[in-house]
């Protein structure tokens, strides 16, 4: 699975928000700013990222002195898989089509139904987990148990 830059900061840009938000301070948005120095990300790219979260009915932003960014909704209800469609769209493609629409023939016919078969698998670990999952560093027990197993890191 391949994940670009831009879903890496969303998905990190998301955590910080929902960090910020059950912890000191919560209730007052946090600027872009604050977010590129906390996750190290370049604040122009942050910028129209942010903006694609907004526009994705994940983060709510607000102009001014007392401006910034917090989420749209509650961390626990806002999906791994959620951030990743916002940014980058479905999330398995192959050759810029979904599984679904490919047509193989003959001894290849079954790879479509492999390609199938690994969008259910990544949207169930992507859907299972939260942005507050991240942000809190608990993740399910699905996933830390997949997680360490010694070849997942390989």
């Amino acid at each position: 699975m391949r994940l670009s830059a831009r879903v890496d900061y969303a998905l990190r840009a998301a955590a910080e928000l929902a960090a910020t938000a059950s912890g000191p301070g919560r209730g007052r948005p946090v600027t872009a700013d604050q977010i590129a120095r906390a996750q190290e990300i370049p604040p122009k790219f942050l910028e129209s990222i942010l903006l694609q979260l907004r526009r994705g009915g994940i983060v709510h932003a607000q102009r001014g002195p007392e401006g910034g960014y917090w989420l749209a909704r509650p961390a626990e209800e806002i999906s791994l898989a959620e951030v990743i469609r916002v940014i980058d769209g479905p999330l398995a493609h192959v050759r810029g089509q979904r599984p679904e629409q490919l047509g193989y023939h003959g001894p290849a016919r079954a790879l479509q139904e492999v390609w199938i078969a690994l969008r259910a698998s990544e949207r169930e670990i992507l859907e299972l987990v939260s942005v507050a999952d991240v942000a809190a560093g608990t993740l399910p027990a699905r996933v830390t148990e997949l997680a360490a197993d010694p070849r997942a890191w390989i």
